[in-house]
């Protein structure tokens, strides 16, 4: 069974590791100080609907995650790489494609 954070603070904190950003470049992405970003991680602040939908977008938060954090989320490493997929260009789009085709052609080849 999986184990999520209790707190929206422990939300955005734990997904903002997960991504590997500093707290400055957060603040950079949701156009806010890292001050503020300081305050909504460790201090309980709550934010706006506007910073609270950039921060589901910019660190992938499944918002499950945030309003129902204790539903159980299945797939949830196939949920999280849906919503990476989402924030692709089109090359990338064409790498992922690519990628997944040869995986699967290669699943298929050995399991014969």
């Amino acid at each position: 069974m999986h184990t999520y954070p209790d707190t929206f603070s422990d939300v955005v904190k734990a997904a903002r590791e997960k991504t590997d950003i500093t707290v400055a470049a957060l603040a950079e992405k949701v156009d806010r100080t890292e001050r503020y970003v300081y305050r909504l991680e460790n201090e309980g602040k709550k934010p706006s609907y506007d910073v609270l939908f950039a921060l589901i977008r910019e660190l992938s938060i499944p918002s499950d995650l945030i309003f129902w954090p204790e539903k159980q989320t299945e797939n949830s490493e196939r949920a999280e790489l849906i919503r990476m997929i989402y924030r692709c260009d089109d090359r990338a789009i064409a790498v992922i494609k690519a990628t997944a085709k040869a995986l699967l052609e290669t699943e298929t080849t050995e399991d014969a």
